[in-house]
């Protein structure tokens, strides 16, 4: 089981009510929620291996040097690559890291790229391995959907991680008519991604984007019939997609996520058999108040 961290801590920001004794208490919502989480993960899925994935660059290099305008909106103004963050999330991220290390859950981020690109990583690296669930509320990660390998997405955009949506080819081809998380990934260039920053061929939405993908089975293919003259490419559609030639060159580095980081030595996505750090999970617990979600915790890891 893999998580997209930032994904589940800003839905647990904006999803569980700030209930602080005090007013100058620091913040716990997105604590409690996270941890409350991973409780609820463990229970109902019984994965036995586990990964919190993390951004260590939420907005990398390689992908702005390819499309400047990636994540821009998302910047702090007057900061040079700052992202944008609830003022009350902010001090809480760092207490969610403590928490993993004390509890002995493996947390992940590689300098230079986004937690996407670990969870990529991971996935492809376990394919033959073991079946993976990756938990996330970022439709990005639907292209890593394969069910020959045994990866599928659980999608808490809608229903949380209480009641996901289970992403796998067949959701794939029912709701976005791409028949595999490869098409997808080449059908979400084409269509682009306001969220992102992501502009997209103009004129070419969704459903064209598919019907192109389909006809010509990935990008590439469809960027030689361009080339080539295809007679089926013709009219406004062809002039959109000719005009697009340098976005098209430039996206599929920034819409697909990297599938070969090198891992630290010794990594290990195994679930803690002890705590880690009960000493230090003490502490955190009476300091943040987070007696229940970490005891729910707990008993999902069967940790004493």
């Amino acid at each position: 089981m893999l998580l997209d961290s930032a994904s589940l801590y800003f839905r647990a920001f904006y999803g569980v009510p700030d209930r602080r004794a005090t007013p100058d208490a620091m913040p716990n919502n997105a604590i409690r929620g996270f941890i409350d989480m991973i409780a609820t993960l463990v229970t109902d899925h019984a994965p036995t291996e586990l990964v919190a994935c993390w951004d260590n660059d939420w907005r990398p290099a390689f992908r702005v040097a390819a499309i400047p305008s990636y994540k821009t909106h998302r910047m702090l103004q007057g900061t040079d690559g700052v992202e944008e963050s609830p003022e009350d999330l902010t001090p809480q991220v760092p207490v969610i890291v403590d928490v993993l290390a004390a509890v002995g859950i493996t947390r992940l981020g590689i300098d230079g790229y986004e937690a996407d690109d670990v969870i990529g990583t991971l996935a492809v690296g376990a394919h033959g391995r073991a079946q993976v669930d990756v938990v996330t509320g970022d439709r990005d990660l639907f292209q890593l959907v394969d069910d020959a390998q045994s990866v599928r997405v659980l999608y808490t955009a809608r229903g949380g991680v209480r009641d996901p949506d289970l992403i796998d080819q067949a959701f794939l081809e029912r709701k976005y008519a791409v028949a595999t998380g490869a098409a997808y990934a080449d059908m979400a260039v084409l269509r682009g991604d306001s969220s992102d920053g992501l502009p997209g061929v103009a004129g070419i939405g969704e459903k064209t984007a598919a019907t192109l993908i389909n006809r010509y089975g990935d990008l590439a293919t469809l960027r030689a019939a361009i080339a080539d003259g295809d007679p089926l490419l013709k009219g406004a559609q062809r002039k959109r997609l000719e005009a697009a030639e340098s976005y098209l060159d430039a996206a599929p580095a920034v819409v697909e996520v990297v599938k070969n980081i090198e891992l630290p030595t010794g990594f290990s996505c195994a679930l803690p058999q002890q705590i880690a750090d009960p000493g230090r999970l003490r502490e955190l617990t009476e300091q943040h108040d987070l007696t229940t979600p970490v005891a729910r915790l707990l008993k999902a890891l069967q940790l004493p």
